[in-house]
């Protein structure tokens, strides 16, 4: 049994964005300003133009390689199954936290009302037992819409887009018409000509909330394998989705810095703080005397992550489904139903997504790890690009990205600085997951799970130097290492760093000719 073609551009549109619209317009507008001040507004769109250039590489890839999973797809082609497998591990880790991220965000915000469901630990809110058990009955419903009915997730997915548009609309609009401060945005000048302001505004992008704030648009990658008209739906969802989304929080950031009363800025951006930091625009709303918008909010404080949700449980299973096909995971996980879901990796999914509450509590710890894994994942995305150019170079292409080598540099430099920004306390925490990913890849060797023609460990030589690297970088940086590297040097060493990593990666690159990739599509579906 294959899994069936049926998004239409329409409903991959739809499902990025209402993928990448979760927590983060609830969260993080609060989080990078409390991070980098007005100076936010700067950060959001470092943080989107970065995410295009990314996005833009995967559009082509993912029309060249219109495959379930691509995530997993793309580099087994491009690389290997060493390469493969451990930029799949990362992104799989990091794509795995994200419904719990949802499920944290929901229950957060209805700590308002239902108190008991929070409880704090060192400052940071965190799930109380009956917090946990919600949290169980919340990702068991997402892992049943997912599973059951094609029509119904599409149809489901439908409504939460709208409403959640409307809403943000609604809420731009009152909080300028009805309290807007322009000097409250006097401080983004300065900040953007200090180091202090553009190591904050830099921060504000890795783990203020932005950079996890586009993350959704790889929901057109993992779902292309099921996409009608891919040549027009996987560009338009790839790339359209963070244009839309970066349009939409950029208005969210200066209405929600212009709404702020000057006296909550009195002690600094650092101190802003809302009841608990459960419901910043809820709190600004409240404050207004706009009872009604507060109520609206707090809706839709369960639609937005709970629709964010849902659609990662659904691209989430492609790729742990992709990873059982290539064989780095059991067989019976790409077991798939009747309706042809995947669902025995929805199910362990689930199972792994609800231990994350526990060594990973908070939003925006839970944050900082996806990001620091998801950007690892992206740096694929212009590697491949370039290597496909040189091994596939009369593959007719109905996507092709202008500027090719120029615009994947830029790309896979901004993913390592992206990474670097996140800091040495959550590069430490990847690092330790990369060593456990490593101990599954020797195992499935050992079992006979992985072909020894295709492990690819000539062309994966540039991976162990790429990820030893990022956290040697991390550990001596400015953003809580060491500060060996000040900051400033940093970019310098970053990119000669990128510019190295990414000639070992495309010299290295396995051999692919038109006869073997179309073997592999066939294979992949």
């Amino acid at each position: 049994m294959k899994l069936h073609r049926r998004f239409t551009p329409l409903n991959l549109l739809m499902l990025s964005i209402n993928g990448m619209v979760g927590s983060a317009w609830l969260f993080a507008p609060l989080y990078a300003a409390k991070i980098a001040g007005s100076a936010a507004i700067i950060a959001w769109i470092i943080g989107g133009l970065g995410t295009v250039f990314i996005a833009l590489t995967f559009a082509e890839l993912s029309v060249l390689f219109p495959v379930a999973g691509g995530t997993a797809q793309i580099p087994q082609l491009s690389h290997g199954s060493l390469t493969s497998f451990m930029l799949t591990w990362v992104a799989w880790l990091s794509a795995l936290t994200m419904a719990p991220i949802e499920v944290q965000a929901i229950l957060q915000y209805a700590s308002t009302y239902f108190p008991p469901l929070i409880k704090l630990e060192h400052g940071t809110p965190v799930l109380s037992g009956i917090g946990f058990i919600w949290a169980t009955l919340l990702m068991l419903t997402f892992c049943i819409i997912n599973a059951v009915s094609y029509k119904g997730l599409v149809r489901f997915n439908f409504l939460l887009f709208i409403f959640k548009i409307m809403v943000i609309c609604i809420v731009v609009a009152m909080l300028i018409r009805s309290n807007f401060h322009p000097l409250n945005f006097t401080s983004m000048l300065p900040s953007s000509l200090s180091i202090q302001g553009w190591q904050a505004i830099l921060t504000a992008v890795a783990s203020g909330g932005i950079a996890f704030a586009f993350t959704g648009f790889k929901h057109g990658v993992e779902l292309a394998g099921e996409t009608k008209n891919q040549a027009f739906a996987i560009p338009l969802a790839i790339v359209g989705s963070v244009i839309a989304c970066l349009i939409l929080y950029l208005a969210l950031q200066v209405a929600f810095i212009g709404a702020l009363n000057p006296s909550m800025l009195a002690n600094g951006w650092s101190h802003l703080s809302f009841i608990g930091d459960a419901g910043p625009f809820a709190g600004l709303a409240a404050g207004l005397g706009l009872a009604w918008l507060v109520k609206l909010l707090y809706v839709d404080a369960i639609v937005s992550p709970g629709g964010a949700g849902l659609i990662y449980v659904t691209s989430t299973a492609r790729v742990l489904y992709a990873m059982s096909e290539i064989g780095y995971m059991p067989r019976w996980l790409s077991y798939l139903n009747q309706q042809s879901f995947p669902v025995a990796a929805i199910a362990v999914n689930f199972v792994l997504g609800m231990f994350l509450f526990l060594p990973l509590p908070g939003w925006q710890a839970m944050v900082s790890f996806l990001v620091s894994g998801m950007v690892i994942s992206y740096a694929m995305g212009p590697v491949a690009l370039l290597c496909m150019r040189l091994e596939l170079p009369n593959e007719k292409r109905a996507f092709r990205l202008p500027a090719a080598k120029f615009m994947c540099a830029l790309a896979f430099y901004f993913c390592n600085l992206l990474s670097y920004w996140c800091g040495w306390e959550t590069i430490s925490k990847l690092a330790i997951a990369m060593l456990v990913g490593i101990i599954f890849f020797v195992l499935a060797c050992l079992r006979g799970r992985v072909r020894t023609e295709s492990l690819g460990l000539r062309s994966g030589l540039w991976i162990i130097p790429y990820l030893l690297g990022l956290v040697l970088l991390s550990y001596f940086g400015a953003f809580g290492g060491k500060n060996i590297m000040p900051f400033g040097w940093d970019f310098l060493v970053i990119g000669i760093f990128s510019i190295v990593i990414l000639y070992l990666a495309v010299i290295n690159r396995a051999t692919v000719t038109s006869r073997g990739y179309e073997q592999c599509l066939a294979e992949a579906g």
